[in-house]
């Protein structure tokens, strides 16, 4: 777009030399002469406005003028000022997001991406997840990594599990999603039977008297115990409809309304809970997360278009689907994202906004030119062509009119 606003300046320089040449020659030329004019002095005069908020024009000192690398310590805190001020209030995150439906527009998005964008449009991704994974690999990873951290350790902390368990499983139960974990079960108890039989025939033989093994009873009823066990596991997994299946099923379900709502089994939930964070293998797990969640983020962003390619790709479209159809999921996924959102802007506002400040600060002024020219430069060369045309209608009207005057 620089070639093509470079260059229509350049056309109207030559038709304004070449219709100079021959303004003398018909009235009409003196209409191409003042366009051209005036097009040439529109559009040098918005390639200095713009070239002047990235770099000295002709590399000359003029005042005024590289007026972004020069303020970039008063942008950085006017950026950061106004995400702390707009955005990074609780108050503010909640009112806004209460009416936004944060899960399905995830679910859009996903589904976008899936189905494929218009050229430009991917064009734009690809100059948006650019930028994203720039800015990325410049913040401070220890800075930003403490802070998603922690708030992932609080939101951990925080988190009522047992309800959730709860809900859940009764919504496991009610689809009959449970039954094929009870037949795993049946099948891995079946297997470990085999894999023990002679455990429990030793253990019979000891538990026998000296008249029982002389006889040869105990290994009898070893065998009676044995099949007895094989012989209940067939008919169990044989027969759905099976007392001992219903005894589970009915087992699970207290154990569903239980989570639910017993204050002691979320005080024992909470209890085991709070042992697994304080775990110190819990900490390196939640290390590793956010090592391997920046790397794929920096790798989704470089490559946008073949991280979402393949068999992941047609989950994302799955999750997407689900994100916008299903209104109870949408539901939880909204109050979740509020709650975590203003969650992180009640603990970690000033920390973010310190973050982004001192990271634009950190920025040379080459790097921080390029990254905001590269962002909205395109709309800018359009501002020269604009400049261009319009002040070279805005000659030709002026032309006409003294022309107009002139015959009366």
């Amino acid at each position: 777009m620089r070639i093509v606003a470079t260059s229509l300046l350049l056309l109207m320089a030559l038709v304004f030399i070449g219709a100079l040449q021959l303004e003398a020659q018909h009235p009409a030329w003196g209409y191409v002469v003042a366009f051209s004019e005036a097009a040439l002095v529109g559009g040098l005069a918005d390639w200095f406005a713009v070239t002047a908020l990235f770099r000295h024009p002709l590399g000359l000192p003029i005042p005024h003028t590289a007026i972004i690398p020069n303020n970039k310590d008063r942008i950085a805190t006017t950026m950061a000022g106004f995400l702390r001020s707009n955005f990074l209030i609780p108050k503010v995150m909640a009112r806004r997001m209460r009416n936004m439906n944060v899960a399905a527009a995830a679910g859009r998005f996903l589904i976008r991406e899936h189905e494929g964008d218009a050229v430009g449009e991917s064009a734009m991704r690809l100059g948006l997840s650019s930028l994203f994974a720039d800015v990325m690999e410049s913040l401070d990873n220890d800075k930003l990594g403490g802070i998603v951290k922690s708030a992932l350790r609080q939101q951990l902390t925080t988190l009522q599990i047992a309800p959730l368990l709860g809900q859940i499983l009764k919504a496991s139960i009610a689809d009959g999603r449970h039954r094929p974990l009870i037949d795993s079960f049946i099948l891995w108890g079946a297997r470990t039977l085999e894999a023990n039989e002679h455990l429990i025939r030793d253990m019979v033989h000891e538990k026998a008297n000296t008249i029982m093994r002389w006889t040869g009873l105990d290994d009898r009823l070893a065998n009676g115990v044995v099949d007895g066990l094989y012989k209940l596991l067939t008919e169990v997994a044989d027969d759905p409809e099976h007392p001992l299946r219903e005894k589970v099923e009915e087992g699970l379900a207290t154990l569903a309304d239980d989570l639910i709502n017993d204050p002691k089994m979320h005080q024992r939930v909470a209890d085991i809970k709070a042992e697994v964070i304080s775990n110190p293998a819990m900490g390196r797990w939640i290390d590793g997360l956010w090592e391997r969640g920046r790397t794929a983020l920096l790798t989704a962003a470089r490559d946008p278009d073949r991280s979402l390619s393949g068999q992941f790709s047609q989950s994302l479209e799955q999750v997407g689907d689900a994100l916008m159809q299903e209104g109870e999921l949408q539901i939880q996924v909204n109050r979740f994202a509020r709650r975590t959102l203003v969650g992180v802007a009640t603990r970690y506002g000033d920390q973010i906004v310190r973050l982004i400040s001192e990271t634009v600060r950190g920025w040379d002024t080459r790097t921080l030119t390029a990254r905001v020219e590269g962002a909205v430069g395109r709309d800018l060369q359009f501002i020269r062509i604009n400049g261009t045309l319009v002040g070279g209608l805005v000659g030709l009207t002026i032309h006409g009119i003294l022309q107009l005057a002139k015959s009366f």
